[in-house]
């Protein structure tokens, strides 16, 4: 069975950087049908619900949503197991738990995510 570990939130300044990090770990059969999937981010912020906000294809192509595009960037790395996302010029708005999943996301992939804040 495939878990996904997030890491990388904190707490920083509007403008600064993060890049999160999201560690595939399973079985090697497991995670090989586990990468066929689109990979992507959701977060969801205090008193909203979940949302997706990037995601990457096999193919690496890449998909945002409209309040991310040009700050954020996924990526994929199968040598790494990991997936990443950089997110750079960093808004109060972007205060959320990130989480990490396929896309469209399956129940049993949720993990405890990673806390982004950000503030004065």
């Amino acid at each position: 069975q495939v878990q996904l570990v997030e890491s990388g939130g904190g707490s920083v300044r509007p403008g600064e950087s993060l890049r999160l990090s999201c560690a595939v770990s399973g079985g090697v059969l497991s995670r090989n049908r586990f990468w066929l999937n689109v990979m992507a981010w959701y977060r969801q912020a205090p008193g909203k619900q979940r949302e997706l906000i990037a995601s990457a294809a096999r193919d690496h192509a890449t998909n945002y949503a409209e309040s991310v595009k040009g700050r954020f960037t996924i990526s994929r790395d199968t040598a790494k197991n990991t997936v990443y996302l950089q997110m750079n010029d960093l808004k109060f708005e972007d205060t959320a738990v990130y989480y990490c999943n396929a896309n469209p996301p399956k129940d049993e992939f949720w993990g405890q995510g990673t806390r982004v804040t950000v503030s004065s």
